[in-house]
């Protein structure tokens, strides 16, 4: 099994929860630190700089935990080739839950793109 941090269109009910909705086996609340912003029909995921201060805010999604297919299925949408691969959208990075006790891959921007950041931290309350 894989856990997965997703925060936008990935999370229950969103417009493309059905890519991962085969391969989920649970779906439980989680937060990250760092800052969401709005990309348009979607949201990207920035998170601190190692050693560069401050880590942004709270950004509150799903934990999925996903059969090994799940994810390949959710790198194509996310378009995510692998490992510095120039063609990358997201790159796939390991992150831990503010809890500290949850950890699994989450997909980010390296930086925000100009796009505005999500004051409140969640894509539903956009």
């Amino acid at each position: 099994m894989i856990r997965v941090f997703v925060y936008g269109t990935l999370m229950t009910g969103e417009a493309n929860h059905g890519v991962a909705a085969p391969y989920v086996r649970s779906a439980e609340p989680g937060a990250v630190r760092g800052t969401l912003v709005d990309a348009g029909a979607y949201p990207a995921l920035v998170l601190g700089k190692p050693g560069g201060g401050a880590a942004g805010t709270v950004v509150r999604g799903e934990w999925l935990t996903v059969g090994e297919d799940g994810l390949p299925a959710m790198d194509a949408l996310e378009d995510y080739f692998g490992p510095g691969d120039e063609r990358n959208d997201y790159e796939r990075v390991r992150v831990t839950d503010i809890d500290g006790v949850r950890s699994g891959w989450a997909y980010v921007w390296r930086d925000a793109r100009g796009c505005p950041a999500i004051r409140s931290g969640s894509w539903r309350e956009r």
